[in-house]
């Protein structure tokens, strides 16, 4: 230690989170890429050492502190509709991008070596790299995203995909044709509608054929500098989707006007804009009147991000918690050892592995989709029960990460402020907790079979307390069938099922143990600390959060 350091020490301040690599200090997630070729986890070695170290952590503080600004008009009065952003937001958007984070599931010259395990491969460095900073992580996964609504119109496609693969990082302000690279955003949120997009108001007028003139507004579209946007609009024919060129390709400005940026509560590095617009040409992707399902495709994918993001920002709040707990006595001992601290810890620690564990579970049924039933029905049962789950838990935790270091957690100057600001939005942005709920409804009116598919599954990494879960799982289904507002009891308890499933698979034996009988069989609970004493809560933290060697 430093001079400076060693004073610290002295004064019961323990060392900050940094420098500790977080792919290396997590055995959780060294073990789910434990299958992936060496290279690959040299890699993530690298991300680990990256995203905490104190010149990447000086990156994401200033990306969220120096936020966007948006420039409506030029001097002589002209409109701009640009958004400047620090210098440091450019630099994360440079390195994530050259990591292949907006592209490597659709590039086939990406990680050749794990041609089947794209999706798994980039859960990861997702995940490391939301443990950093959030915010630029939007239009990556927009961009990432939109592949599969352009894969609907295989000649817009053609074109625009060289672009999105490509991992030259181009902030220009240049037509998308022009650029090296681009990014690409969304824009479904009206005013009148917000979730409900079947009450969207903008309307697109047929030109020529695949091309259309929109005239609207959208309430939330993110990301306002991104080269293109997703949108959905009323055709003659119905709701129909388009790409939006944000610039012509002679340069001028394709009609969008920006009117303000929304100043958010976290998020803070990513511009979110409100914009209104006519005369603006976008290519119809899909049918004119398929828009909806051309959307959906995409939101799937973003739903996957919400949910790796969300268990990213849990494990960085709670590593820095267990960290700061190690490194400060308190009463005569070191606070981590303070029984009641060891549980709050521990009772953490359980939620963070299972929505970890969750979430790459579906990344890999992502991978395995299309070759296995079994796979594709997890991945269409699960999408909207992993991101309702592991976004709902991780404010929560976050605060409670927050007071496990006390005053100290609750200052702007640590990443957990950055993450707790963070946690809210996952929830929100492609579907509220009430959507999902509703959408895993959708599938069960459609029939139980896709359910029965998953609950076998389940009921064999479970093992010997897969027929009693299962059984409450079925009873649950059953009561929404009669009852659509008892969705959320079904949702949680699946996720719950699903994540002590995974745990076992894994081999995480007393993880799981512990997790499912304080979730799935313990008795109401609104706050953490509550383990019986027969689990051992020092296990439990050392085992997912190693000390320091």
């Amino acid at each position: 230690m430093t001079p400076a350091e060693e004073k610290l020490a002295e004064l019961n301040q323990p060392s900050l989170w940094s420098g500790i690599n977080a792919y290396r200090s997590d055995p959780l997630i060294v073990d789910l890429t434990g299958t992936l070729p060496r290279g690959i986890r040299d890699d993530l070695d690298n991300l680990g050492r990256y995203v905490t170290s104190p010149e990447a952590q000086e990156l994401a503080r200033m990306a969220n502190q120096g936020t966007p600004q948006l420039r409506t008009h030029g001097p002589r009065g002209e409109r701009l509709d640009v958004v400047e952003f620090h210098p440091a937001w450019h630099a994360l958007m440079r390195r994530s991008m050259a990591s292949g984070l907006h592209s490597s599931v659709w590039d086939p010259q990406a990680d050749t070596e794990a041609k089947n395990q794209a999706h798994k491969v980039r859960a990861a460095r997702f995940y490391l790299t939301a443990q950093l900073e959030s915010g630029h992580l939007c239009p990556l996964t927009m961009t990432s995203a939109s592949v599969a609504a352009l894969s609907a119109s295989p000649a817009v496609q053609k074109d625009w995909a060289p672009k999105i693969l490509s991992r030259k990082y181009d902030s220009t302000n240049k037509p998308a044709m022009q650029k090296s690279a681009v990014t690409i955003g969304m824009g479904m949120t009206e005013k009148q509608g917000g979730t409900d997009v079947r009450a969207n108001t903008t309307t697109a007028e047929k030109v020529s054929e695949g091309i259309y003139r929109l005239s609207g507004h959208k309430w939330f579209m993110s990301a306002p500098m991104s080269d293109a946007f997703v949108m959905l609009a009323q055709t003659k024919d119905g709701m129909g989707c388009f790409l939006v060129p944000r610039l012509l390709e002679d340069g001028s400005a394709n009609g969008l006007h920006f009117q303000r940026l929304k100043d958010k509560v976290g998020n803070r590095s990513n511009a979110s804009s409100e914009v209104e617009f006519s005369d603006t040409f976008g290519f119809l992707l899909g049918t004119p009147d398929g828009g909806i399902r051309t959307i959906l495709d995409m939101v799937t994918l973003t739903r996957l991000d919400c949910a790796l993001a969300s268990s990213g920002i849990m494990r960085a709040s709670l590593a820095e918690a267990v960290h700061h707990t190690r490194g400060r006595s308190v009463f005569g001992k070191m606070l981590v050892s303070q029984p009641i601290m060891t549980r709050v810890l521990a009772d953490m620690a359980l939620d963070v592995a299972a929505a970890t564990a969750l979430s790459f579970r579906l990344a890999d049924a992502f991978d395995k989709a299309r070759g296995s039933a079994e796979e594709a029905a997890y991945a269409r049962v699960m999408t909207p029960v992993a991101k309702y789950w592991c976004c709902k838990i991780a404010p929560p935790l976050i605060y409670e990460a927050m007071e496990c270091i006390g005053g100290s957690g609750y200052i702007e100057e640590r990443p957990i402020a950055r993450h707790y600001r963070e946690a809210p939005v996952n929830a929100i942005w492609e579907g509220s907790g009430n959507v999902m709920a509703l959408d895993v409804l959708r599938i069960l009116n459609r029939g139980k079979d896709l359910f029965e598919t998953v609950f076998a599954g389940l009921a064999r990494d479970l093992g010997p307390a897969g027929k009693k879960t299962i059984d409450v799982l079925r009873a649950a289904m059953a009561l929404c069938e009669r009852d659509e507002g008892a969705a959320r009891l079904l949702v949680e308890q699946l996720a719950l099922a699903a994540g002590a499933a995974e745990l076992y698979r894994l081999g995480a034996g007393r993880i799981a143990d512990a997790f499912i009988e304080t979730r799935l069989a313990g008795g109401w609970r609104s706050t953490y600390g509550m383990l019986d004493s027969r689990f051992d809560a020092s296990y439990i933290v050392d085992l997912l959060y190693p000390p320091a060697s």
